[in-house]
């Protein structure tokens, strides 16, 4: 299922999820609507990444400083780790899907995660994840 949700304080429509690498982009970058997001699914609760979207997160630091800084950030965050059946089901979906929709490992690592947990998948790029099988993807902005 894709679906968009309507605004980004619609936090009272909006289920828990999985933070797609992007959307942390954007509220490090101070894109309102991202960090209103995040607020919002915050104050209702538990907010999670993958640690997938961490690895993508540090080589953009271009410092220590930005380092020390992108991990305060995420520790607002509840981190996903990386279990042998969230490893499976993104290997299955590589090879279903590598080669139709050029799906990139760390986004199928990513919704992997989400499904694993149940989770929506919170992302701009609902392209990247709309073949998937029973993973629920949003944009929510």
């Amino acid at each position: 299922m894709v679906e968009r949700t309507e605004g980004a304080l619609a936090s009272a429509r909006v289920r828990a999820g999985v933070i797609d690498t992007d959307i942390l982009i954007d509220v490090l970058r101070g894109v309102p609507d991202a960090a209103a997001f995040i607020g919002g699914l915050q104050e209702a609760g538990e907010v999670c990444i993958s640690i997938v979207s961490k690895m993508e997160l540090i080589p953009g630091c271009r410092n220590h400083q930005e380092l020390r800084q992108l991990q305060t950030f995420l520790q607002d965050f509840t981190l996903l780790p990386m279990t042998p059946s969230i490893a499976e089901v993104a290997c299955q979906w590589l090879e279903t899907f590598a080669l139709s929709h050029g799906l990139r490992m760390p986004d199928a690592l990513i919704a992997a995660t989400a499904a694993e947990h149940n989770l929506t998948l919170y992302t701009r790029n609902i392209r990247h994840f709309q073949m998937l099988p029973d993973l629920d993807a949003r944009r929510p902005y």
